[in-house]
């Protein structure tokens, strides 16, 4: 399991990657209420939500220390 950098929750990468449906362009779409991720620095970072996710975003350098 990966853990939210900035919460330190344990994400199921699995369900955080698991397609719910498509957008009406065909591009995929996921439940972020299922955990949710962004590609950082090389690596996936696994979030348990939009709010984490958009702390990250925000300051990723104050995060990024902390994994």
């Amino acid at each position: 399991m990966a853990k939210d950098p900035v919460c330190g929750k344990e994400i199921d990468e699995e369900q955080a990657r698991n397609q719910t449906g498509q957008t009406m362009h065909g591009a995929t779409e996921v439940d972020p209420q299922q955990g949710t991720r962004m590609f950082h620095n090389g690596v996936w970072m696994y979030f348990c939500g939009l709010e984490c996710r958009s702390k990250f975003m925000a300051t990723p350098e104050t995060y990024s220390a902390q994994a």
